[in-house]
């Protein structure tokens, strides 16, 4: 009797996780923002992230259906979107890019997972990837810098955070923490890093009507902010950010009732990301004034092989949208 108690347990476990891993759910977060202008108060941005090559019916249906049936003014993907050595991987992301309607303001940055932006030809020139131009091609915004949304005077800048926190004088600086591609320190990319910063002066003297919103595929920890914030050899930018958005956690990706996640790949944590600080997984924090939000995304990572899979954690996309205080 024991032996198949066991058996229908793990039985029902398995259908649970199956159905788990492909029930989308919609989670909608209210995030206040003091000086937001009247032009932008109810902007509603729709955060996608860690796909990692995942299907949602034939030809992204289910996926789709759902997207299109919100009412957002940007969208912003937040990395991740392929599975690295897997073949044919991309396939699911631009299946979802060519259904989607609402394209008006839609934005890339790239994780960990994803094909390199760039890539060295056999002449030895430094070329957008395939994978960016096909992003590109299908009407996104392949963000490297800054993406401004006008209202009247007023304005929402997106900026990829990496770049943004860097400094022109320091410009063949890179950040800890992260990892760099193998053509950064090619001299063409030096020569058009240097080119995206002066596109990032434009938000130097930004005014109290305008919105600073960094996108990350990592999320930026207590400890790191504290680093970039207090350790004046680095000499990089202090931006005001009114929100940075992220990903790769998965909120954990294996999740236990009561217990919340296990592990998140984060090298700044102690263990490693072993056991994390569960208010800082997923879900909007603030931190030394600075808003952030991280989506656990759709998708599973193959870090653990054998762990590809979510557990009471089921796949989710994300609708954000900015308030005024006091409203």
């Amino acid at each position: 009797m024991v032996v198949v108690g066991l058996i229908i347990l793990i039985g029902a476990l398995v259908v649970y996780t199956i159905r788990d891993n492909n029930h989308l759910t919609i989670a909608k977060q209210d995030i206040i923002i003091d000086h937001l202008p009247k032009e932008f108060d109810g902007y509603k941005i729709l955060q996608i992230t860690d796909l990692h090559g995942k299907e949602f019916g034939k030809n992204q249906s289910q996926l789709l259906k759902s997207i299109n049936s919100i009412d957002y003014d940007a969208i912003v993907f937040t990395g991740d979107m392929v599975l690295k050595g897997e073949s044919n991987s991309s396939k699911p992301f631009y299946q979802l890019l060519k259904g989607i309607r609402n394209k008006k303001t839609a934005i890339y940055i790239p994780g960990n997972e994803d094909p390199e932006a760039y890539q060295l030809t056999s002449s030895g020139v430094l070329v957008k990837s395939g994978f960016v131009k096909g992003i590109e091609k299908s009407g996104v915004k392949f963000l490297e810098s800054v993406y401004s949304v006008r209202k009247n005077n007023a304005s929402i800048n997106f900026v990829d955070f990496e770049t943004s926190i860097l400094n022109p004088s320091e410009s063949e600086k890179q950040t800890s923490g992260i990892y760099l591609p193998e053509y950064a320190q090619t001299k063409q990319y030096i020569e058009h890093r240097k080119i995206l910063l002066k596109e990032m002066a434009s938000i130097d003297h930004l005014k109290k009507r305008d919105v600073l919103i960094a996108l990350n595929h990592y999320p930026v920890v207590d400890a790191r902010i504290d680093t970039l914030l207090n350790d004046s050899s680095l000499k990089f930018k202090d931006r005001k950010y009114d929100l940075i958005l992220a990903g790769h956690y998965h909120g954990g990706q294996i999740r236990l009732p009561l217990i919340g996640a296990l592990f998140v790949p984060e090298a700044w944590y102690k263990r490693n990301g072993l056991f994390p600080p569960q208010n800082r997984v997923k879900g909007l924090w603030k931190y030394k004034q600075i808003k952030q939000y991280v989506s656990t995304g759709l998708g599973s990572s193959n870090f653990v092989p054998f762990l590809k899979f979510r557990f009471d954690n089921p796949p989710e996309l994300n609708v954000l949208t900015l308030k005024q205080k006091n409203k």
